[in-house]
Formats: C-alpha cells, sequence, structure tokens
C-alpha cells in the first residue's frame, strides 16, 4: 500500500508564522507516548526525517508532478520548527489544510484525510512533537512550477475535492471494521495512494482503494479494495495482518517500493488489534475493478521468462514453497500498472522475512525484455492485469532504479549494527577478502557460523547483511569485468540465503 508523493509529506508545507501560546500544562506520559503511536500509523516519521538527519527535522526532498517540495521541521524548534504553535495553529493544520495565518496548504499534505482525525488524537500527536529535542533545522526551499506555486490557486481544488469533517462511526459496521475505517481512511491515508487520481490529483471517490499510479516516483499502488480477482478479496484476514505487519503475506505478495518504507517506518509498530481492524475493514470495503471487462491474452516475453525468471518463480509462476513468492494471483503483479513489476525486474529485491532475494536483471536485459516479462507475468496462468509496460517506460524507470543486487547503485548499508559489528571482525572480514568464483560457497560455509553466532541475527538480515558486507569488495575487484562483478555478487546472495534457509515444507 503505497504512498504516493502527495501523501509522503505528512504535514505538509507547513509554514511558521506569527508566534502563538503554548499550552500552559504539559501533558502526562501516556499522552506523549500515545501520540508517538499515533505518528507512526500516520507515518509521519518517514516524511519528516531526512536520510542521516534528526527525527521529525524535515529535509527531505520529494518528486512531484509539479516540481520539487521539502518537507518541513516539525520539532518543537522555535524558530525552524513548531515550538511556538498553539493547540489550534496544530489541529487547523490538520482539519483544516491551513497554514497558521490561514494561507492553504497544498494536498501533498493528505489533510483531506487528516481532516477525520479526532482533535484528541492531533493533540497527542502534538504533545509527542513537542516532547522531541528542539532542532535547528531550516527548512529547505521547494521548487513548483507555475502556476502551482501560486497558493490562491489552490482554492479551487479545495472546493472540488476537500470535505472537512471529523470521523463518524458508520452504525452498520462492527466495532473492528469503524477502527479499521479511521486508520485507512483518516490517520493512515491509504487512499492517497491506493485511490486513482484524476489530471488535478483529485481522488476519484467512485473508484476508493482501486489502486492508482503514485505520480512521480513511478510505482502503482494496488487495488486493496475486497475485489476478489484485483484486489484483496482472495487474501484471509491474516494474509493483511502478515503484509502489513511484516511486509510478506506468504502465497500472496512481498513488499517492494515506498510500501516497503511505509511497513518498516510505520505499519510494523501498530497493534495487532488495529492491524487486524485494518484488514477487517478492508475486506468489507466496495469491491473496485479497473479492468472488468478483461480477458486473457497472450504476450511476447516467455522465452525471455524461461531464460531469467522461471528457475525460480517456476515456468507456471508458482514460485518455490516458502522460499520464492508465487506470481500467479500476486497483487504487485495484478496492479493496474506494471510499474512496480518494471521496477523490481530491474533492479531486484533483497531477502524479506522467509523469501530469498531476488537478482536484478537491469543490466542483462534491454528495455524491451524487461516490458516484454512484465507484460507476460501479468497476463499469464490466470493473471489478468493489462499489458501496457513499454520499453520507453521500463528505460525510463531505469534510470531511476538504482540497486546493489542489480549492479546499478551502492553498496547498502550493514543492517543491525550487531550484525555489521560481527561482519567487521578480524576472522569474517579476512574470509570475505578470499571470496571468490571458485570457493565461494566454501568460505561462506565457515563464514555464517561466525557470524551467526556472534551476532544472532533474523534470516534476512544476514543475508543482506552479508552481502552488503561483501559488495564493497567483489567491486574493488579490478581483475574482473564489471558485469562479472555483478554476477559474483548475486550469486553471493544466492549462497548465503541457501546456506541460512529452512522453508517449512508446505509452506506457502
Amino acid at each position: 500500500m503505497h504512498r504516493a508523493w502527495f501523501c509522503q509529506l505528512v504535514a505538509g508545507l507547513l509554514l511558521v508564522a506569527a508566534p502563538a501560546a503554548m499550552a500552559a500544562d504539559a501533558p502526562s506520559p501516556d499522552i506523549v507516548k500515545r501520540g508517538e503511536y499515533l505518528a507512526r500509523a500516520g507515518d509521519c516519521f518517514s516524511c519528516h526525517t531526512n536520510a542521516g538527519g534528526a527525527t521529525m527535522a524535515g529535509g527531505r526532498q520529494v518528486e512531484t508532478p509539479y516540481g520539487t517540495i521539502s518537507s518541513p521541521n516539525i520539532t518543537p524548534d522555535p524558530d525552524t520548527g513548531i515550538g511556538k504553535w498553539s493547540d489550534d495553529d496544530f489541529y487547523k493544520v490538520m482539519h483544516q489544510g491551513l497554514g497558521r495565518d490561514g494561507t492553504y496548504l497544498y494536498p501533498v499534505m493528505p489533510f483531506d484525510h487528516y481532516t477525520l482525525v479526532t482533535r484528541d488524537d492531533a493533540m497527542a500527536i502534538k504533545a509527542f512533537l513537542f516532547s522531541l529535542p528542539p532542532v535547528h533545522a531550516p527548512r529547505p526551499p521547494s521548487h513548483l512550477e507555475f502556476p502551482f506555486n501560486v497558493r490562491t490557486s489552490l482554492a479551487a481544488w479545495r472546493t472540488l475535492f476537500f470535505h472537512e469533517g471529523t470521523f463518524k462511526p458508520d452504525p452498520a459496521r462492527s466495532d473492528a471494521q469503524n477502527r479499521g475505517a479511521y486508520l485507512v481512511e483518516g490517520l493512515g491515508h491509504c487512499g492517497a495512494c491506493h485511490t486513482p487520481r484524476n489530471a488535478l490529483s483529485g481522488s476519484k471517490s467512485g473508484e476508493a482503494l482501486g489502486g492508482g499510479e503514485i505520480t512521480g516516483q513511478g510505482w502503482f499502488a494496488p487495488n486493496i479494495s475486497s475485489d476478489v480477482r484485483e484486489g484483496i478479496g482472495a487474501w484471509s484476514q491474516q494474509d493483511l495482518v502478515d503484509y502489513l505487519k511484516k511486509g510478506v503475506a506468504p502465497g500472496k505478495a512481498v513488499v517492494a517500493g515506498p510500501m516497503a518504507e511505509v511497513v518498516h517506518t510505520s505499519l510494523q509498530y501498530l497493534s495487532d488489534d488495529d492491524l487486524n481492524a485494518i484488514a477487517a475493514y478492508l475486506k468489507v470495503s466496495p469491491a473496485q475493478s479497473l479492468f472488468p471487462d478483461r480477458h486473457l491474452v497472450s504476450a511476447p516475453g516467455a522465452t525471455d521468462y524461461l531464460n531469467n525468471c522461471a528457475f525460480c518463480h517456476q515456468p507456471d509462476g508458482k514460485g518455490i514453497s516458502g522460499a520464492v513468492p508465487p506470481l500467479v494471483g500476486n497483487g504487485v503483479v495484478m496492479a493496474g500498472g506494471p510499474q512496480d513489476v518494471i521496477r523490481t525486474i530491474l533492479g531486484g529485491l533483497q531477502a524479506h522475512e522467509q523469501y530469498g532475494p531476488m537478482p536484478g536483471l537491469g543490466t542483462a536485459l534491454s528495455s524491451q525484455q524487461v516490458a516484454d516479462i512484465a507484460n507476460y507475468v501479468r497476463t499469464s496462468w490466470g493473471n489478468t492485469a493489462p499489458t501496457t509496460a513499454t520499453a520507453a517506460m521500463a528505460d525510463d524507470l531505469g534510470k531511476t532504479t538504482k540497486t546493489m543486487l542489480s549492479g546499478t547503485g551502492d553498496c547498502t548499508k550493514i543492517e543491525p549494527d550487531s550484525l555489521a559489528t560481527a561482519v567487521a571482525a578480524p576472522g569474517v572480514a579476512a574470509l570475505l577478502h578470499q571470496v571468490d568464483a571458485g570457493n565461494m560457497q566454501q568460505k561462506i560455509a565457515a563464514i555464517l557460523p561466525m557470524v551467526e553466532t556472534g551476532a544472532k541475527p533474523a534470516q534476512a538480515d544476514l543475508v543482506n547483511g552479508l552481502t552488503a558486507a561483501y559488495c564493497p569488495i567483489v567491486k574493488a575487484n579490478t581483475t574482473i569485468k564489471p558485469e562479472q562483478q555483478v554476477e559474483w555478487l548475486q550469486r553471493f546472495a544466492t549462497l548465503v540465503y541457501s546456506g541460512v534457509a529452512t522453508a517449512t515444507p508446505g509452506q506457502d
């Protein structure tokens, strides 16, 4: 459930205007703790914390169709943050989408969803933010194109698409379904990405949660309505909870792209009760089908699929139980747009939960081959997504899909810190520097016990961390060609996974 450009800046374009009085009484620790939880549910952390920067100090740059927007500092710094904001100031931003001086906020902040949030919850979030250390961090400039840099033009957008009002429970729903509706439609603003938008970036309310392109980022947020074929109607309650909490729904889908960040910074922190409530609401949401009359069609790409993908995903697209996710009925594969499939083919995927790493094919296939494979998997084995992938689309997405496992990106950071320490130990480091194509399996077999004993990492962390540790070593090896460096790194990741995987027979 990906966040779009318009939902990535949780507090949007907030302007610090005239000073206002702060509440005299400090909130209780319980309220601050609840505010932190709600801020997690709203995914504030990922938007307002720049890579390597202080928590909530802003500065993250986001590409939109209308230019680049930077996230603001929402720490309690009085000069560059929100330290002078009153309760009413904060609530006005959340509930009305208005700055402290009454200026219209851009819909890059999902205030059309946050308007549903109760005042008590908004005040708890403010209490948490004011408990953080103040950070002096002036906001970097945004670069919006004309006429989008003229705020008064937003009046028309608000008239058409903004409807102010606090969430009201539906008596026809259960308590869990109402709680899920509050999180999905309000604080979690899932529809900001998963609902299609028109040319004016207004949500198509009649197609709520039916899936939509994440404009400016090259991903497609899939259909999460109750539709059985295109949405999550065939998923069990537990499938949904697992996907939201762990990023994996065995036999259904593995998280990728912006949704991976949402799981990492937001959803994994939610209680089981709230995750079940979200699942309960999605299961009863109105079914949406973007392609109701579509019939199965054949497409080019079968040969390229068999040569490059079928060994893991199998000729019938069913994957390998507990190790490789299926493509049949996969929510990402069946999404309305092919962007996520193309990016995954180009950049691969790191190991996640019980699933192994997927090598990226960005340097091995032409853009036309990538597009053909994407169309093939989206229209085979009962999948009925549209054949809209093109070579031009693959070429364009390839410019911003830079990953370690495709050989087109930088080596990733070794996480967690305990694993980084274990990998840096002299014995492990020495063995890593000795790894080559001829002894790779033997050296990995010697390394694994040393690292597992010291760091005790999770399976996926071990696979990804060791691969990240080997990455700079193989990239520095000038005795082999760049394409061989990629092959060695990909084979290393696969062999590490083989050495640690413990797939349960019969597991999907």
